[in-house]
């Protein structure tokens, strides 16, 4: 079946709040767009000179419905493109966002990153409404048979927090005014309205390598 995404889904955000709440910041932001950083979420190809980066939020409705196009080309380009993930909780409007992100990178700490990046989209209605989200998300970490004790360590530590919000500030930095934003190589592209159009635009830019 086609999947269809609309980009009137897009969530906007009010860019002016939140550009406030980093002024100042001391957080290091090493990432480049259109570059793989090191400490960089990645999938597929890592050292594949095509890029695709998602600057996402796991509580976002629209970010949800563009996970499965998503994994649609992780599965067609794996191993010729290298897929990112970067954190941009719109923290304005998603309580759980942030602390989704950070239970994703927790995960990470025990090689899970991208087990725990499907099951908090694919849960999000469980979770993305809960006052206290620790207990959920301590069972999708047993789910993934990591350490409980462990995960809990990680979400709460002080490096799993700052790289959360060192992705946030960049994304902020660079201008992002809402998720999913998607740059394939170093062009933020307009959201594609299915996975037939996304696919277009892969291979464009694997041709063009």
């Amino acid at each position: 079946m086609k999947t269809f995404i609309w980009i009137g889904a897009i969530i906007i955000i009010l860019v002016g709040l939140m550009i406030w709440g980093v002024k100042g910041s001391s957080i290091d932001t090493n990432f480049e767009v259109g570059k793989v950083s090191p400490v960089d979420n990645v999938k597929g190809n890592a050292s594949s000179t095509v890029t695709v980066i998602e600057y996402s939020d796991f509580q976002c409705p629209a970010c949800r419905t563009y996970y499965s196009v998503m994994r649609q080309m992780m599965a067609e380009f794996g191993g010729e493109v290298a897929f990112v993930y970067r954190h941009f909780p719109l923290n304005g409007i998603h309580a759980n966002a942030e602390l989704a992100a950070r239970a994703a990178q927790a995960a990470g700490k025990q090689g899970k990153f991208w087990e725990m990046h499907d099951l908090l989209f694919e849960k999000q209605d469980e979770w993305a409404k809960v006052a206290n989200v620790q207990t959920l998300f301590e069972s999708y970490a047993n789910l993934l048979g990591i350490s409980i004790e462990q995960f809990r360590v990680d979400w709460t530590s002080g490096e799993v927090k700052d790289f959360v919000k060192s992705q946030r500030v960049h994304s902020i930095q660079i201008g992002l005014q809402g998720t999913p934003t998607f740059f394939v190589n170093s062009e933020k592209i307009q959201n594609p309205s299915s996975a037939e159009q996304f696919r277009s635009i892969i291979q464009a830019a694997l041709q063009g390598n």
